[in-house]
């Protein structure tokens, strides 16, 4: 198994977790630790999607990342 196998699906995983916990009602929409595994998933997806070269994926990854950012930066999580 690749470093970019490993990454994405460790990326994958931290995706499916934040998803698992929020459609069970474990964590809100708007908690912190939610955009933040959110944040941390899509930026590993996203490296291991640019380093197999699948570009749909790294734009994918790549918008959900910064998405995440923008909630937790409005929320104040993240230093300006």
């Amino acid at each position: 198994m690749s470093a970019a196998d490993l990454v994405g699906s460790l990326g994958v995983a931290i995706l499916l977790l934040a998803f698992g916990l929020n459609a069970f009602g474990r964590l809100a929409n708007d908690a912190r630790s939610y955009q933040a595994l959110n944040a941390v998933g899509a930026a590993l997806a996203m490296w291991a999607s640019w380093q197999i070269g699948f570009l749909p994926f790294v734009v994918l990854e790549g918008a959900w990342l910064a998405v995440a950012l923008f909630a937790l930066v409005r929320r104040g999580a993240v230093a300006h």
